[in-house]
């Protein structure tokens, strides 16, 4: 066991529904087996455990383990790209860059690049969009497994409309999603997402294939992109004029249930809002993608008023980093750029898009700093003299000191990541604080 000391700063409870900021000044967590067996004050839980060993982090602030709802890795070596809309940035930057993961030797250096870029954004745990190859998605996976993130990640399928290395067939699909799910999913803290790249690269027949994998392997997730950008949007108007909007061409298929994420839904309709809520399903919000790439402004307060619910995704790489502190930044932007329309976000809400709403999402017993929950959690302790730092040391409240984060804090700020107990941050030699998880 080790007794955590800290600063500690969560939000077990909706802010959208009501819920509050929870900050403990000098809070005790009880770590036992990489899991919180108590909370409370420090002074109560170290009279109770004397003889525990005592991790301070009182310096900065411990917050839960970021999660991120939407990012894909093979586009790690081209965030930055900007300037370019969507279909056109995919042309020029994404795909060509793709195309490159059918080397695994290639794809195995970006897998550490694209999981370094995590663990240093203080991310533990991820919904992924893998690689359109199969071998890619091993190795992936195989560095995951390494390092001991929470990640859900499979093979991306399209059959249509893309370089053709990029191509496959329903049956492949099927076949090779199949044999990857066998292999990973539920292995340790990884679990398999069935993952068509979205509708305007895939047929009816891909679709099926998608469906038949998620029905024949229980408990996989499903997550594609939807209504990101307009000429998106109209062209798979085009591709399925049956459908009755572009939500509806996964519906069609049985791909939209409250396991299923959907990526960007800048463009919506209010039936299309109608039936993700109905279906319990949740959407990715990308902010600095939907900047970079001119996509829109995400209509947020309409989400929250039909019941859809609501987390971040960094979307590496249109989106411009890893950092989910950014995301949230980012997404306070696009709602006061929205005026009447937008919904104003407190710290709090920041805080829980970027923790517990995506565990909800992706249905994870993480996001939170509670007794009871495994110890996912990131250390923010700014160096001495940094803005970060100045700003904490004079924070009027903990509503304040949180804004500060988002606002000042960067992948440099964060000082230890742990998943379960375990530090995963390499900043020294991992710290073991109880087994796998």
């Amino acid at each position: 066991m080790t007794l955590v000391r800290a600063r500690v700063t969560d939000t077990p409870d909706d802010p959208f529904a009501g819920g509050a900021l929870r900050h403990d000044e000098d809070a005790g967590l009880l770590v036992t087996d990489g899991l919180i067996t108590a909370r409370g004050p420090y002074a109560a839980l170290r009279a109770a455990h004397p003889a525990e060993e005592v991790l301070d982090l009182r310096e900065g602030v411990l917050l839960p383990g970021f999660v991120d709802t939407h990012v894909h890795y093979p586009q790690v070596r081209v965030i930055g790209s900007l300037g370019l809309p969507l279909l056109e940035w995919l042309d020029r930057c994404a795909l060509p860059e793709e195309c490159r993961l059918v080397e695994t030797s290639y794809a195995a250096a970006v897998a550490r690049e694209f999981v370094e870029g995590l663990v240093s954004a203080g991310t533990t745990s991820a919904l992924v969009f893998g690689a359109h190859f199969a071998p890619a998605v091993d190795v992936l996976l195989e560095e995951v497994a390494r390092r001991g993130l929470r990640v859900t990640a499979g093979l991306v399928v399209s059959d249509r409309g893309l370089p053709e290395p990029l191509l496959t067939t329903p049956e492949r699909a099927y076949d090779e999603s199949r044999a990857l799910a066998q292999r990973w999913h539920g292995r340790g803290r990884i679990r398999y997402a069935v993952t068509p790249r979205f509708s305007y690269s895939t047929t009816e027949a891909a679709l099926d294939a998608c469906a038949a994998v998620l029905k024949d392997e229980p408990g996989t997730w499903f997550t594609s992109h939807v209504n990101e950008n307009p000429a998106e949007v109209a062209a798979v108007d085009r591709l399925f004029q049956d459908a009755l909007h572009y939500v509806g061409t996964y519906d069609g298929h049985g791909l939209v249930t409250e396991r299923s994420v959907l990526a960007h839904n800048v463009h919506a309709t209010d039936d299309e809002l109608a039936l993700l809520a109905g279906r319990g399903a949740a959407v990715a919000h990308c902010p600095t993608s939907n900047s970079a790439l001119g996509s829109g402004l995400f209509p947020m307060r309409r989400h929250v008023e039909h019941g859809v619910r609501v987390a971040l995704g960094s979307d590496v790489g249109a989106g411009t980093g890893f950092s989910l502190l950014k995301e949230g930044l980012q997404a306070s932007f696009m709602q006061a750029l929205l005026g009447p329309a937008g919904l104003p976000l407190t710290p709090a809400h920041l805080l829980f898009l970027a923790t517990r709403a995506g565990a909800l999402a992706l249905g994870l017993e993480v996001g939170d700093l509670s007794d009871g929950r495994p110890f996912d959690a990131v250390w923010i302790r700014p160096a001495p003299g940094d803005p970060l730092d100045v700003g904490l040391r004079n924070a009027a409240s903990p509503d304040d000191a949180l804004a500060k984060v988002f606002a000042l804090g960067t992948p440099a700020d964060i000082a230890g990541v742990w998943v379960a107990g375990e530090r995963v941050d390499g900043a020294r030699p991992r710290d073991v604080m109880g087994p796998e998880r």
